[in-house]
């Protein structure tokens, strides 16, 4: 076993850090969008260095290669023949042609890498590159469903939720048949069933096993998995969706019977969890590393910055394994979901965060338009120059290793008597190789208010408060920022503050 562990992991990739920040990419269509650039077909095998430098560049502790393994034909079949995945083709890539449809990377067929994307030497050769780097590498794991010809619909049909020829007469968009057998398409409790996928059974012992080799497997290629809808076979919920066809509930959950497995032989492997339904403290408890949290997300697209502040002061073991992002290839683009002003702000206050930090390929850029998975190319879109550079700021600031390492924690706030606006204000500070001190006007007026600094170590000197992200740089006395900071931001504003002793002026006693 420790032969097998040491053998998947690249000599000399550092061991991952507390607080990681994660490129996500859109596999096949970053392929395509390079070789169109390039004028000759790429694979992950062949792709330029100057890209893995890129990445690089931009100070990205991980890379998730979205979408990596076997596609289904059945799958691309289904997505052709289904009109309102068509308009939704047609609505993202108005010049679609059906070659487009390259199928939905979370329709898998088999777990290896798709020969399309350079197979499993592609992917070895993009592992090295991003290793070489000091990049993790990240792949999926979709633990609910499999593709209608994956392999083990056929060898080991048992492994699925059945289904009577009654009910796939009855309801013919709920199961399939698959080699003489009928089988439940996949499902979650609260939607209509996915037509392009059929259901595992997640409390089947035999499953389990398979799964745990599955994602040894992956583990063998990469650093860390992304377990797509990951709540769906916690033992409650999954009984719940499926009940008498599936029987009682085992009496061990699938996630820590699993993760528990593969690191006998992957010690060091991270999960991380698409987390829905505020489940991701029961997640968190059942080994996963880090759960998206998509209630910060809500917030700040669609609530108070207060709401926003109380969802910050939940204990520091939950926030610190949380996944914040203002997009991925699920939720719409930022830059068109937050609107021109709200975008910046809500990108400051999500990726200062503590946890782990994703950001999605095309969203340093300004995108817009949402890619449905099914589709293996982008539409021609031109930059924001003047969000990619705000980015460009950003992101060399939190390059700051404070942001990995350090200790975060929220800050307290006041206004005056009478004066509200500063409950529009949230901030918090990071405290390790240097001190950083943000606060964000999360909403469309101005704000006023002080902000305490939590370092009373500050008393008694003077600080130069630097904000790379705007150009800005305030002296101010210690006393001051531990007493509380005046702060006043227009809408949508921050102050990213780097603070630093003087140099310019004499400490006083």
């Amino acid at each position: 076993m420790e032969e097998r562990a040491a053998a998947a992991r690249p000599p000399g990739l550092s061991p991952p850090v507390a607080h990681p920040f994660i490129y996500e990419i859109n596999t096949w269509a970053w392929l395509e969008s390079i070789s169109a650039e390039d004028g000759k077909p790429i694979d992950l095998g062949s792709v330029p260095e100057r890209h893995w430098d890129q990445i690089a560049g931009l100070g990205f502790d991980s890379v998730w290669l979205m979408g990596v393994w076997r596609r289904s034909p059945a799958g691309i079949a289904i997505a052709l023949a289904n009109p309102a995945l068509r308009s939704d083709f047609q609505a993202a890539l108005p010049d679609w042609r059906s070659e487009d449809v390259v199928g939905s990377p979370y329709c898998v067929r088999d777990y290896v890498v798709d020969d399309r994307l350079g197979g499993p030497a592609g992917l070895a050769a993009a592992r090295e590159a991003l290793a070489m780097r000091g990049i993790r590498l990240i792949l999926d794991f979709v633990p609910n469903h499999v593709a209608p010809d994956h392999p083990w619909t056929m060898e080991t049909p048992e492994l699925f939720v059945q289904g009577t020829a009654a009910d796939r007469d009855r309801d013919p968009t709920s199961f399939l048949e698959v080699g003489g057998r009928v089988l439940a398409n996949g499902r979650d409790p609260y939607f209509p069933a996915w037509p392009d996928v059929v259901q595992l059974n997640a409390f089947d012992p035999a499953l389990r096993s398979a799964a745990v080799e599955t994602v040894r497997s992956i583990a063998d290629q990469c650093d860390g998995v992304r377990c797509d809808m990951a709540m769906l076979v916690m033992n409650d919920v999954f009984a719940r969706t499926w009940g008498v066809r599936v029987g009682p509930a085992p009496s061990t959950e699938y996630w820590p019977t699993l993760i528990t497995a593969v690191r006998e032989t992957h010690p060091g492997f991270e999960f991380l969890a698409e987390a829905y339904w505020d489940l991701e403290w029961s997640l968190m408890q059942q080994g996963f590393d880090y759960c998206y949290d998509k209630r910060l997300y809500d917030r700040l697209l669609g609530s108070s910055a207060d709401e926003v502040r109380l969802h910050l002061l939940a204990e520091r073991p939950y926030q610190n394994a949380l996944v914040r992002f203002v997009e991925n290839h699920d939720e719409p683009r930022a830059a068109a979901a937050f609107g021109p002003g709200r975008t910046r702000a809500a990108a400051v206050a999500a990726l200062t965060q503590t946890g782990a930090r994703l950001i999605h390929h095309g969203q340093l850029s300004g995108r817009r338009v949402r890619l449905p998975v099914f589709l293996g190319r982008f539409p021609a879109e031109p930059v924001d120059d003047q969000l990619a550079e705000f980015y460009r700021r950003l992101l060399a600031a939190v390059a700051d290793p404070t942001f990995r390492d350090g200790h975060w924690q929220t800050c307290e706030r006041s206004g005056w008597p009478g004066e509200n606006s500063f409950e529009n204000l949230v901030a918090w500070s990071w405290d390790g190789a240097t001190r950083w001190l943000i606060v964000v006007n999360l909403s469309d007026a101005p704000a006023t208010g002080h902000v305490k600094a939590p370092w009373p170590d500050l008393r008694g000197h003077r600080w130069q408060l630097t904000d790379p992200t705007r150009d800005m740089s305030f002296d101010r006395a210690g006393d001051d920022l531990v007493d509380g900071l005046f702060i006043g931001l227009d809408a949508w504003q921050w102050h990213l503050l780097r603070i630093d002793r003087s140099p310019d002026r004499a400490d006083h006693d």
